[in-house]
């Protein structure tokens, strides 16, 4: 019987994950090719390497641009197309499917059931409604919570495969020496770093069942922390989804944002200091008609200024990049810093951004007077370095959570603005007593016992 010809639609993440978990060693099915959305930039051209597609693929399985998914439905024979990405609208979702079935093939969504990895650990797990919804300040703030508790957290994050992949199969970052060992790009150590500055190992990388095996291995909680507004790669004891109020409605709107509010156990509405009543209640409601049973908690973002004053003076800022690309949002914590503690001016960088980066200002008109941190590899780095030092800036306010002085040569004084995750009294509903700390409280009991019971999804 000939073999299920596949083509999976993804963005250098969860398709690999796909792949390795459902499809790399079924003899019956036949991977052809990954085509990469424009989400990332870099994908296309490569091939998912034979050392990780397995012995069903002695030659790898090339990765083709997404504008070439026509052309394989009509000269492959193509059956079946598996769409694995995510921060897309429904209707991009339906617009990928019209296209799929024109072309005579099956659409298919791989659910949580097929794709979830199981864990000797209790996991617990961020997602949220869109990227930039504050998923990272969350996953941390959950960390945090678990070390009071002496139990040792080993975070594991979503995939950013921007470079070698067989080389990325497993990463195991302790130190700043392995952000450097590995190459990080800034879109990684955006999330690596924070995690290494409070003492946490942190894994991440490409075949995500031997990551799990081995964090699992020295850790008492495994803390899944999700890209964008995926689902998790780990079948979780307890999830947790933000969602952001300042993109309500979007909750409702955006795959597989919501599927995850359909899954939670807990919403944490966040950014309520920013958002209006309104907004909250837009969310609020929202979550509510999709999960009645999910916990719902109001958090705000804390900002607070690290390296100086920024009162009276010029800024450049620059802020997280996939938040203000693909996520939508037209500014971020650097604006709202910048305002809030009184900076002269915020410079507009267009007219000094050059490259990519220029042409990513150009995409995006409606970006406020910022920079977003594009680092996906070393000339978009150059072009950003270049860029913040040519601004007749006094200072940068950098909004990323990581120190841009590490993997840039800035002749201006960095200003960082942290964001971290404040609680509220009482949920959404105004019940007393929900929170956090309390909700944790099985997973504390079953990491303290060594518990292997599986996990309730």
């Amino acid at each position: 019987m000939d073999r299920t010809r596949i083509v999976i639609m993804g963005a250098a993440g969860r398709d690999f994950h796909d792949f390795n978990v459902v499809y790399r060693s079924d003899p019956d099915v036949e991977v052809v090719a990954f085509t990469a959305a424009t989400q990332i930039p870099g994908i296309a051209g490569r091939r998912y390497p034979a050392e990780l597609a397995g012995p069903l693929y002695p030659d790898g399985i090339q990765i083709v641009a997404e504008s070439e998914l026509e052309r394989l439905l009509a000269t492959e024979r193509i059956d079946r197309v598996a769409f694995a990405y995510s921060d897309v609208t429904h209707e991009h979702v339906m617009h990928s499917a019209s296209r799929v079935l024109a072309g005579g093939a099956d659409f298919e969504l791989l659910g949580p059931a097929r794709t979830m990895v199981a864990s000797t650990k209790p996991v617990v797990a961020t997602g949220a409604t869109r990227t930039g919804a504050g998923k990272s300040q969350t996953t941390r703030y959950l960390a945090a919570l678990l070390e009071k508790k002496g139990l040792k957290v080993v975070v594991v994050r979503h995939p950013m495969p921007y470079g070698d992949l067989v080389a990325q199969r497993v990463q195991r970052y302790a130190t700043y020496a392995d952000l450097d060992r590995y190459e990080t790009t800034i879109e990684e150590r955006e999330e690596y770093e924070p995690h290494l500055d409070a003492g946490r190992v942190l894994y991440a990388g490409v075949d995500y069942e031997a990551i799990l095996r081995q964090a699992e291995a020295e850790a008492d909680v495994v803390l899944w922390d999700g890209g964008n507004n995926d689902f998790p790669f780990f079948r979780p004891d307890l999830f947790v989804v933000v969602a952001d109020p300042l993109r309500a409605g979007h909750e409702m709107h955006y795959h597989p944002g919501e599927i995850n509010v359909r899954m939670a156990d807990v919403v944490v509405i966040n950014k309520v200091d920013s958002a209006t009543p309104e907004q909250v209640a837009e969310v609020r409601a929202g979550v509510t008609s999709m999960n009645p049973k999910a916990r719902v908690i109001l958090a705000r973002s804390a900002l607070t200024l690290h390296g100086g004053d920024i009162a009276g003076r010029r800024v450049a800022v620059v802020e997280d990049g996939p938040t203000l690309t693909h996520g939508g949002m037209t500014y971020g914590a650097g604006i709202v810093a910048a305002r809030r503690f009184g900076a002269s001016e915020i410079v507009d960088p267009v007219p000094f951004a050059t490259g990519e980066l220029a042409a990513t200002l150009h995409r995006y008109p409606a970006l406020e007077h910022l920079l977003p941190a594009m680092g996906y590899g070393q000339g978009q780095m150059t072009e950003l370095e270049n860029t913040l030092n040519a601004m007749p800036a006094d200072l940068v306010l950098s909004a990323t959570p990581i120190d841009l002085t590490r993997v840039l040569k800035l002749t201006k004084p960095v200003v960082r603005v942290r964001y971290e995750l404040e609680e509220l009294a009482g949920d959404a509903a105004g019940h007393e007593g929900s929170n956090l700390t309390e909700i944790l409280t099985p997973i504390v009991e079953r990491a303290r016992a060594g518990s292997t019971a599986g996990a309730r999804h």
